[in-house]
């Protein structure tokens, strides 16, 4: 069991290339993202979470955060970023400068095919070129990846993406031709970009790093996190993890909670729960078979642990989500 990939699917990633764009070199010039809870409605509506990206495909610019908490980032052909929280940013020919959004340009009409080219570069000469996207995914009722993420994600040319970017030029360049299913291509393109610079993050971590990121290498919380994806109805305890991946119980049980900020035993709950809302979805299938698969002998141990977890029970969840309805969760 892959648990990365494991999480990726149960949060639902989903991509999406929305503009690419083009300025000339010399500048100046500025474009501004909006706060990801102002638009997502619109460029992802089925997210829960929607994540921001840029990938320079030519020249350079800078990245600044609306409200200068970070000092800028220069980004050169081949480098990629991602806002993780979704925070709103701009990028520009020069730090400083500032322009407010045209909400409009997200509000996608279904005649407009994706991506939506801007910009005023003059062909043929030097130009700044890169293409803006989402990532949309689940937040609730699990999803270890948002947190354990800087505020801005980002991958070097160096990082060894030449690859991902030339295929993303390629497909790019591709649309311009109106070809079918290049909505598609562009979508799962910024998936796969997406883990590659999650992989990325977790290769370079330092040795003492403490998130979820710096458990899944860990050779023995690693493998205990390896056993519960693998196996999540089965009845785990700390005692059998422990033995499983060769610790006492004290160690285990301390290390864990070190790297992934929770209990062995609270994380298992927050996977079954995840778990459970993806299998809730699926047609035809019991909240009693929901709840034998996610580890629950009866069906009202099962409604109570989701309720407390999730805020309703599965019923009113499984009804919000087949309605399209928002799903109210008490306070």
């Amino acid at each position: 069991m892959d648990v990365l990939s494991d999480v990726l699917r149960m949060v639902r990633l989903t991509g999406a290339v929305f503009f690419d764009v083009t300025f000339g070199a010399k500048g100046p010039w500025v474009a501004a993202t909006p706060a990801s809870g102002r638009i997502g409605p619109w460029v992802m509506p089925a997210a829960e979470h929607v994540i921001p990206f840029h990938l320079m495909l030519a020249g350079e610019c800078w990245v600044e955060f609306l409200d200068d908490s970070a000092p800028p980032l220069r980004l050169t052909a081949g480098d990629v970023i991602a806002c993780p929280m979704g925070d709103g940013h701009v990028m520009n020919s020069e730090p400083g400068l500032r322009a407010a959004p045209d909400l409009s340009l997200y509000q996608r009409r279904p005649d407009r095919p994706l991506p939506f080219v801007i910009g005023g570069g003059v062909p043929g000469k030097m130009q700044t070129r890169f293409v803006c996207g989402y990532l949309g995914c689940d937040v609730r009722p699990f999803n270890p990846i948002l947190p354990a993420l800087p505020r801005a994600l980002v991958a070097r040319s160096e990082d060894g993406l030449n690859h991902l970017v030339e295929l993303f030029r390629l497909a790019v360049d591709e649309s311009m031709a109106h070809r079918s299913g290049r909505e598609q291509v562009l979508s799962k393109l910024a998936e796969l970009m997406f883990v590659e610079v999650v992989r990325r993050h977790i290769e370079a971590l330092p040795s003492d790093a403490a998130s979820w990121f710096a458990a899944l290498r860990d050779r023995h919380i690693g493998a205990a996190l390896h056993l519960m994806h693998a196996r999540p109805a089965e009845a785990w305890t700390v005692e059998r993890l422990a033995h499983e991946v060769g610790l006492s119980r004290t160690v285990f049980a301390d290390r864990f909670v070190q790297l992934v900020q929770d209990s062995p035993m609270q994380y298992l709950t927050n996977l079954r729960m995840q778990l459970a809302t993806r299998l809730l979805e699926r047609q035809g299938t019991s909240i009693a078979q929901v709840a034998r698969e996610v580890g629950y002998e009866s069906e009202a141990a099962f409604n109570r642990a989701f309720k407390k977890h999730v805020g309703v029970p599965p019923g009113a969840w499984r009804r919000g989500r087949h309605n399209d309805a928002p799903v109210v969760v008490s306070a």
